[in-house]
């Protein structure tokens, strides 16, 4: 079977894929089955939370996948993730109508504020579910196909690539936060009022979004698992290892790291499409550099090339995020810096790899206790009384 092939020998990915599976079915009934005066009822502001940490996982994911196994340090990824997020924004404006604060059926509240007679070109198809899903998809999609091609065919690697798509996503943040781009400027788009007919502020409207981004967590990692397991990922891993190497094979390098650059793109681009109508907001802050260089922080704390110890990494972090901007705000950045440095030290396989550490030190503290000096006696080589001085036998 296709899944137990690709949880071949991912012993973490199945517990965290367990656990994942499990919150998904338990999340919801504790949510909508007890009553909020339960000690075991989960809140709704919870089920938002942990929707939005699987989100980012999802884009962890995405981040790992071309980090950790073809050596593509990406500093942009944010721009995808916001480009995604925007065209999810884009249909949940067209759905609000005339509820709007001044009521136009078809503008938006800020383009009338802008006085724009007409919606512009852009705009159109956004109220179509299907359309808005395409966008979401097919814009970062062929952002990344453009500037990958560019990058790839001119061989720029390495630090050097980082620079460069951190300019992108800098470069789009300036352009969203002009009020002439149309689309919301410096507050983005927000008051949402709807998604596919359902109230988004409703219950099961975000039990339904906690569900979704669930899903599509795991459908992203079974992706990047099938790629990786694959004989496409092996000719990735060389080229991380060894691209000169690989590309004297006859292997295409620049073909294999723009589709995995690609494909890594839509994936942020989705996690980016659920992350908004849980949040209820997005706007050009999303694109920042310093949103990308967490990203990286994640990947790097749960550990690098594991695929689940980036998801560990994104909840690990953003739950520390969470608890220490509500303790001190101003202290997290500090905080930040000084974890990816202690794990840049200390560990450098991030917290999968001090698991898979403890993991062999029992091991053998196991063997060690286990074996009793009669067996370590019998597998002690006896010497060679043939042999006599002089190496004469």
């Amino acid at each position: 079977m296709l899944i137990q092939r690709l949880l071949f020998n991912d012993r973490g990915g199945m517990v965290v894929l367990g656990i994942i599976a499990l919150a998904t079915v338990i999340v919801p009934i504790l949510n909508l089955a007890l009553p909020p005066e339960s000690p075991l009822h989960v809140s709704n502001y919870m089920v938002a939370l942990l929707g939005k940490f699987l989100c980012f996982a999802l884009l962890a994911l995405s981040v790992d996948l071309i980090w950790g196994y073809a050596g593509i340090l990406s500093l942009g990824h944010g721009a995808f993730f916001a480009l995604g997020g925007y065209g999810m924004g884009m249909y949940l404006m067209r759905q609000i109508g005339d509820r709007g604060v001044y009521g136009h059926p078809e503008l938006m509240d800020f383009m009338v504020v802008l006085s724009w007679d007409s919606l512009p070109w852009y705009w159109q198809g956004f109220d179509m579910f299907w359309f808005a899903m395409m966008m979401v998809l097919l814009v970062p999609g062929l952002l990344a196909l453009v500037f990958g091609w560019l990058a790839f065919r001119s061989r720029v690697t390495g630090v050097y690539f980082a620079i460069i798509t951190q300019a992108l996503t800098y470069a789009l943040m300036l352009a969203f936060f002009r009020n002439e781009m149309g689309f919301g400027g410096n507050n983005g788009l927000n008051d949402f009022k709807e998604i596919l007919g359902f109230d988004i502020n409703a219950k099961g409207t975000r039990v339904g979004l906690f569900i979704a981004s669930s899903l599509a967590l795991m459908l992203g990692y079974f992706a990047c698992r099938y790629i990786v397991t694959s004989r496409m990922g092996r000719v990735i891993l060389s080229i991380r290892d060894a691209e000169s190497r690989t590309r004297f094979c006859g292997y295409k390098v620049e073909s294999y790291k723009l589709w995995l650059f690609v494909f890594s793109s839509m994936l942020a681009a989705v996690a980016g499409a659920l992350y908004v109508p849980q949040v209820g907001i997005i706007n050009p802050g999303e694109f920042s550099p310093l949103n990308s260089i967490e990203m990286v922080i994640w990947v790097a704390t749960g550990g690098r090339g594991t695929l689940f110890g980036a998801i560990v990494g994104a909840f690990s972090v953003n739950y520390a995020k969470t608890f220490f901007t509500a303790w001190s705000p101003e202290a997290w950045l500090f905080i930040l810096g000084s974890l990816f440095v202690l794990v840049t030290l200390l560990l450098p396989q991030g917290l999968v790899g001090l698991f898979k550490r403890f993991q062999r030190r029992s091991k053998s503290d196991e063997y060690d206790q286990g074996t009793p000096e009669s067996a370590q006696s019998e597998s002690a080589p006896e010497p060679d009384t043939d042999r006599k001085e002089g190496g004469a036998v």
